[in-house]
């Protein structure tokens, strides 16, 4: 069979890719990422938290031909998540997004889980696709093609070789949009030592479609976006609840609200997302995923959780970071009802969760004006509790209770 030319078999895998179901599909040249540079200066200005991988991958990070030896084309694709959520009804006040207090049906507060999370994990699901992508284009070239499948564990700049390869372009909230698809979308990539024709859109094209918007800069809660184009990891809600593994800091607890896993909130308030398509089928919600009840989460025991996060991304963190995050949770939204749930996480065997607990109990104290029911709680535990850390944030939970009674 003769060689197609790189015009055929970009054609080839479009139309392997439409089969399978991706939502876009682009081509790039394997080539150094001009826009390493912005990521390198993002790192020294420290927006990276400790997210100290990236940092160490950096210089990968700035060569695609690192990953595959004799790769010549990336094709860079997105799959979508769009699924439509339960009744979410968020209103804008100031700088930032209030949500309604959810509940479920036996009228127990719950939380909320990012989009990409609530189906089965993306990295399996993406990978998945793309060798198949691969596999079909290798069986209608009659020849085996070298290749590695990519998605956002591998050392590259998946945003900027999307953009560069046509998928869309890169917002002022740093996610990447794709038009008629919207940012609700996971990206994957191809090294192939195939050609394909491609076109690359021009810097002035990216980064001009945001126009004069900035929904999503204004409706961050925690004000993680120092600049368009630019977040600091460190304020960043998605970042607190999944890859910080520490202590929540005081002044940014306040402002998570009910979110328990990721951050949407950049991107509900996004125009493009507003006629967003359904998603993949792969990545619709599990029905226990979408707005769980904070005191079952609260309460899971070891072998729950690992059921309750197994073949998804929720697989990101540990039990007591999401004890951690349901405890905040609680102190933002939960009644006295929730205080029974947090008395048992302030007598956990994990110092985080204790001092996240005694937090809450605190907020309640203080929000629901039930300081003296509060404050016998945190009284009862306070003299026996060991950790130096958890011992402060008792104290410091006394105090802003101490001039609020019961009601």
């Amino acid at each position: 069979m003769p060689e197609l030319e790189p015009v055929e078999i970009a054609l080839l895998f479009r139309r392997e890719a439409e089969k399978i179901g991706f939502s876009r599909i682009g081509f790039s040249p394997i080539e150094p990422i001009a826009r390493h540079r912005l990521f390198q200066s993002w790192l020294e200005r420290g927006y990276g938290a400790d997210m100290n991988y990236l940092g160490d991958q950096s210089d990968h990070r700035a060569d695609p031909r690192r990953l595959l030896e004799g790769a010549k084309t990336l094709v860079a694709v997105a799959l979508s998540y769009a699924h439509d959520p339960p009744a979410e009804k968020l209103s804008i006040i100031g700088c930032g997004v209030r949500d309604a207090v959810g509940r479920d049906a036996q009228g127990r507060v719950t939380g909320k889980i990012a989009r990409y999370a609530r189906g089965d994990d993306y990295h399996v699901v993406l990978k998945e696709k793309l060798h198949a992508l691969a596999r079909a284009v290798s069986t209608s070239l009659g020849r085996p093609i070298v290749y590695r499948a990519c998605v956002d564990t591998a050392a590259l700049l998946e945003r900027e070789a999307a953009q560069k390869s046509g998928l869309g372009f890169i917002a002022k909230n740093t996610m990447l949009i794709a038009p008629g698809v919207g940012s609700y979308v996971v990206l994957g990539e191809l090294l192939t030592d195939l050609e394909c024709a491609f076109e690359t859109p021009t810097e002035k094209q990216n980064e001009t479609r945001c126009g004069q918007c900035r929904s999503c800069l204004d409706a961050c809660p925690t004000g993680a976006f120092v600049d368009a184009y630019t977040l600091d990891a460190r304020r960043c809600i998605a970042y607190l609840t999944i890859e910080h593994t520490g202590p929540i800091p005081r002044e940014l607890r306040s402002l998570i609200g009910d979110r328990i896993f990721g951050c949407d909130i950049c991107q509900e308030v996004c125009p493009f997302n507003a006629s967003a398509k359904t998603g993949a089928p792969e990545l619709a919600p599990r029905p226990r995923n979408v707005n769980p009840a904070l005191e079952d989460l609260l309460a899971l025991g070891a072998a729950q959780f690992r059921k309750w996060q197994r073949g998804s991304a929720l697989r990101r963190i540990h039990r007591p970071q999401l004890q951690r995050n349901v405890c905040v949770a609680l102190g933002n939204v939960g009644d006295a009802s929730s205080l029974a749930a947090l008395g048992v996480a302030l007598e956990s065997k994990y110092p985080l969760v204790r001092m996240h607990a005694a937090w809450a109990i605190g907020e309640l104290g203080r929000r629901l004006k039930m300081a003296e029911t509060t404050a016998a709680i945190l009284r009862a535990r306070r003299p026996i509790e060991e950790d130096e850390e958890v011992k402060a944030e008792i104290a410091l939970a006394q105090a802003s209770n101490a001039s609020v009674g019961d009601v």
